[in-house]
């Protein structure tokens, strides 16, 4: 029997939020619409305590699913807190917190960038993703207002890569395969800017 969305949430916000791993079918099933499902109330609470859980993982970005809450629904902050040659080379610039309910993206142009990519739904692990360098994206903040920018970046990483989850869609998915490296491999190993030398020794090609 499934259970109402309002009744999960608030059976949810009991305690604190855990994230849910790879394996579990909310993970690889398209999240439903936001169309005002929760109170105002209710959408707040599940607001605070995502980014609470994105704080403590910690995290860039946390979506709906990751927290067994099947709606389309994310929250993304990014500090940057890199070296400034990562900064440039990754186009890693901080990213104030903020809400996207029922986004949507789309490429602008042609041009990718691959970079070493994680995600708090499969722990202990990263993959090199090549994702659109800049995107359309599409949505409502926290308040209703319709959104429609620009993103590009390391925030158009993480725009992607939470919008994704709400699709069903692991980063894993869209990886270099033989790039897959344990997180510890990568701090011993793979910690330059960019995954060239990687991409050397393991044998797989960058875009």
């Amino acid at each position: 029997m499934t259970i109402p969305l309002p009744d999960l949430v608030e059976t949810l916000l009991d305690g604190p939020l855990s994230i849910v791993t790879a394996g579990d079918p909310v993970l690889r099933t398209p999240a439903a619409r936001y169309d005002g499902q929760l109170t105002q109330a209710q959408l707040d609470r599940l607001v605070r305590a995502m980014r609470d859980t994105m704080h403590a993982a910690p995290g860039v970005g946390l979506a709906a699913p990751q927290v067994g809450v099947p709606l389309r629904l994310a929250v993304l902050e990014d500090p940057a807190e890199v070296s400034e040659e990562v900064r440039a080379v990754r186009g890693r610039c901080p990213l104030p917190f903020r809400v996207l309910i029922n986004p949507t993206y789309e490429p602008i142009g042609e041009a990718r960038a691959a970079f070493f990519e994680g995600c708090l739904s499969v722990p202990g692990w990263q993959a090199v993703v090549a994702r659109h360098a800049h995107v359309r994206l599409r949505g409502q903040d926290a308040g209703g207002h319709e959104l429609d920018e620009e993103v590009s970046g390391w925030p158009a990483r993480i725009v992607q890569h939470e919008t994704d989850h709400l699709d069903g869609t692991l980063y894993l998915d869209r990886a270099i395969t033989r790039s897959l490296t344990s997180a510890q491999t990568l701090i011993d190993r793979w910690s330059q800017p960019t995954p060239t030398a990687a991409a050397e020794a393991l044998g797989f090609d960058l875009p």
